[in-house]
């Protein structure tokens, strides 16, 4: 029972959780506008997701205690060097456009991490992009959101249309309430300098504002050219899941609580779009 508990910790704390999240949301966006699957770039995407959340969650830890690493953390390193040499491998075959966009997220990755305003112009230590106030969650709805609507159109060459601006905002929204189980998870240990959301307007408040965040959601469904009731009736079971999950999230979470049952949606949206449309 260690052993799988063990496992199942590996499985959360090295990302590939999330990085399935990630490739099921741009699966739904290969599927919504009838693309191929392009199994590499959804391998990129995968390998991706796992190099940059990795270091994005270690890079500190790493930094500062290389010499008396936790054997756990010495793991998910080399697990993170593998997947950063497969993420190359795979890179190599995609098309110039779509790695120039890579590039853009590399760059932005990198900087969420690495300090590099100067310490001058704040009271304390220079900051990354992770530590302005109150932007943390932005930064992370824009990447997700270019890396599972935006990347998938450009690698196939298609010409963006009404519709995919429309996708490109429902999943930058969907992320910003994905994120706020964790960020009132993460109240209690969050620096108030962060200004997440519900440091500043409260738990409750987020949550109403989540709620009225999916509302819109599911109301911008209605615009699209391409209107499907099949599609709509799964994302609006979507849209009461994610809300059930929002409003039963509290500060005193079960360990899994956010980082596998919200982070889960992502996939049972994919699996019922596979299966009931």
């Amino acid at each position: 029972m260690n052993v799988l508990r063990r496992l199942f910790d590996f499985y959360i704390n090295s990302s590939i959780h999330v990085a399935l999240s990630v490739c099921s949301l741009s699966c739904l966006t290969m599927l919504e506008y009838a693309m191929i699957i392009d199994v590499v770039l959804l391998w990129f995407i995968f390998f991706a997701t796992i190099t940059g959340y990795n270091f994005v969650k270690y890079f500190g830890l790493a930094k500062f205690h290389h010499r008396g690493l936790a054997t756990w953390l010495k793991y998910i390193q080399l697990f993170s060097f593998f997947c950063f040499i497969l993420m190359v491998y795979f890179v190599l075959q995609l098309n110039y456009k779509v790695v120039l966009f890579l590039f853009v997220l590399g760059v932005i990755t990198f900087l969420y991490a690495i300090p590099f305003l100067p310490k001058k112009y704040f009271l304390d230590k220079g900051k990354n992009l992770r530590a302005i106030s109150g932007l943390k969650i932005y930064v992370i709805a824009f990447v997700w959101s270019v890396t599972v609507v935006v990347l998938p159109i450009v690698n196939q060459n298609l010409r963006f249309e009404f519709d995919m601006i429309l996708s490109f905002m429902q999943c930058f929204l969907f992320v910003l309430v994905l994120m706020l189980p964790f960020e009132i998870r993460d109240m209690n240990y969050d620096s108030l300098k962060l200004g997440t959301i519900p440091q500043q307007i409260g738990v409750q408040r987020t949550k109403v504002i989540g709620s009225v965040i999916l509302m819109f959601i599911g109301f911008i469904a209605f615009f699209k050219d391409y209107f499907f009731w099949e599609k709509t009736l799964v994302l609006f079971f979507i849209v009461i899941l994610t809300l059930g999950l929002l409003w039963l999230s509290k500060v005193d979470q079960k360990p899994y609580y956010s980082a596998f049952w919200v982070e889960s949606i992502p996939v049972i949206w994919l699996v019922l779009t596979l299966i009931l449309v």
